[in-house]
This record gives C-alpha cells, structure tokens and sequence, in this order.
C-alpha cells in the first residue's frame, strides 16, 4: 500500500473535520485547557449546521467571555455584567425571528445576574441561555462564587468555603428547571469527545426548541478552571469528574417542560 501523502489527505473527500467558519481566525483569549474554547466551537457548529449566521444574534457577557464577540463571527451585543438575560429579553421581543442566546459564567449569571436570570426564566422568555460552571471566578483572580463548592478554596476562601458562614452552593440549574417559563434544562461538560458530542446534542435541541417558540432554553457546561484552581490541565479535568460533578450531575433535569426524575 502506498504511503499517503500530505496533498492527499488536504483533499475534500479525505477530510475528517474543519473548524467551522464561524470562529474567526483570532487567537482565544481563554488560559491553555480551559473548556470556554469548546464551548464556543461547537455553538459555532451548531449555527453554522442550522444556517443561522445571519439569523442569529448572541450576547456576551462580563468575564472570561467578555470578548466572545472576538471570536464568533456572529452579530453580537455586550451586556453589563449580569444583564446578559435582560438585553436578551429585548432583543428578542424586538426580533423575534431571531435565534437569540446569552454565554455566560457563573459570576455573570448566579452572582451579580440572579435577578435577570430568574426573572427571564420565570418570564418564560423565548431565548437560550448558555451557562458555563467552573465554581470560581475566572477572570479576577480565582475569588469564592455561588457556585464554589463546600470546603473548596479559592483566593476570597483560602481555607476551603465554610457553608455555615459563607452559604451553600447556589444549584442555579435546578432552580430554574422549577419555574414553568422553562421548557429544557440540562447540564452537561465539554472535557471528553463523548461530552463534546452530547453537549453539542444538547445545544441543538435548545436551538431548535427556540425556534419552535417553546420558551426559555438553559444549557449549563460544567467546566474547570486550571488556573484558578492552581491545577495543570489534566489535573483540574480529573478533579472536576470526581468533585464537581457528584455536587452538579451530567444530564437532563427538565425536557419539554416535564422535570426529569
């Protein structure tokens, strides 16, 4: 058998896969083995397959994502920190045959944006809601957030959160998945190729359900965060399967408006 050349495999019918044209040529801003990279390649993904580049509208919110408008070659809107779910609410009733979502983390979404993101559920808003979950904040130097889980530390908590002093972990998935303005909830990762494949899954349905006016859409992506955490990559996706994610479990919790059991 002949060796197979580097022009062969360059070769249409040869290729596996390329990136979508929907992630612009600029370099991620993201820390090397953060999971916001995926995340942001397979929503990509997952327009481009729906043909909605132009249909589409996506708000970015404030942290590690403030400039995810950088990097989707979408038509995109910036929202005050925790607001995202707000200018989403307008932007939709404003254009309402527009695919419209938010991309938020948990500082964004469960800290400063509680308000905006109870509200737009309980609302029932007909948007999606994408909300990254590494249990810290990112970008200002790794400080305690909602979701930090008991005893584990960070830079505002050196000792480990104290539930008794500092509070529980706020189940931001769970909580919306009561409130019947919400039609889909789910929460999944984006650390495997398996993952990958039923996040994008799961992102698609959202997408899809959108567009059949069904309602509100949250897609939780539980994820590390390899800096913050004082990890290498490897360590933090290992120490987020086994901490992470016996606290927030993988899969559905609501699906067309039924609450999984």
């Amino acid at each position: 058998m002949s060796e197979i050349t580097k022009e062969q495999i360059r070769q249409p019918e040869n290729l596996v896969y390329t990136k979508t044209k929907l992630l612009t040529d600029k370099a991620l801003s993201y820390c090397p083995g953060c999971g916001h990279g995926t995340a942001h390649r397979i929503v990509m993904e997952v327009i481009e397959e729906l043909n909605a580049q132009s249909e589409t509208i996506g708000i970015a919110p404030v942290g590690c994502s403030v400039l995810a408008y950088e990097f989707m070659n979408i038509d995109m809107q910036q929202a005050a920190h925790g607001r995202a779910p707000a200018l989403a609410t307008a932007v939709k009733r404003l254009m309402p045959e527009k695919l419209v979502f938010t991309y938020q983390g948990d500082g964004d979404l469960a800290a400063i944006g509680t308000a905006e993101t109870i509200h737009a559920c309980n609302r029932g808003e007909n948007i999606t809601i994408i909300f990254i979950n590494n249990g810290i904040y990112g970008m200002t130097g790794g400080q305690m957030a909602p979701t930090t889980l008991p005893n584990m530390k960070a830079s505002t908590c050196p000792y480990g959160r104290d539930v008794v002093t500092m509070g529980n972990p706020l189940k931001m998935t769970e909580l919306v998945a009561q409130l019947p303005g919400v039609r889909y909830v789910t929460r999944q990762s984006v650390h495997t190729p398996g993952n990958v494949r039923k996040t994008k899954k799961a992102i698609r349905k959202a997408f899809d359900m959108q567009k059949e006016n069904k309602g509100l859409t949250f897609v939780e992506i539980v994820s590390n965060c390899n800096s913050g955490w004082k990890m290498t990559p490897i360590q933090s996706n290992k120490w987020m399967e086994e901490n992470m994610f016996p606290f927030y479990p993988l899969g559905d919790i609501k699906v067309d408006g039924q609450l999984v059991k």
